[in-house]
């Protein structure tokens, strides 16, 4: 999932769970670009360090920045962004469809998703 800096879902892309958190950040990403041309800055979980920073900057001209605790650091340090999407799952966990896995198809799945971010986006409005 990525989400803007206020937490409102752009993409999503729901895939097995045997698919690397890298490899489907790669198609969440590839995705996300074509909508969202000023997007120049992404920052991401350390699950994702490695080669995926070197391919956003290369294929999709993105500067992907990751947050993880200092070296040295307790075993418990608030990270900056961090509770931005962590925000994010704890809005879409207060909807019946989304607090477990009840979809056999990961894209019924995603559109629960989008119909949650939906209701939120449509109950701030009012």
């Amino acid at each position: 999932m990525v989400t803007d800096t206020l937490g409102i879902v752009l993409r999503v892309r729901v895939h097995r769970a045997n698919v690397a958190d890298s490899r489907g950040a790669k198609r969440v990403l590839a995705t996300l670009k074509p909508s969202f041309e000023r997007l120049k800055y992404v920052w991401a979980d350390r699950a994702y360090r490695g080669t995926l920073v070197e391919w956003a900057q290369r294929e999709l001209l993105l500067t992907l920045h990751i947050v993880a605790k200092p070296d040295g650091a307790p075993a418990y340090v608030p990270l900056p962004r961090r509770w931005v999407i962590e925000r994010t799952f704890a809005w879409l966990g207060r909807y019946r469809r989304l607090v477990k896995d009840y979809e056999r198809r990961p894209s019924v799945s995603a559109a629960f998703i989008y119909i949650a971010s939906i209701r939120r986006l449509a109950c701030l409005c009012a």
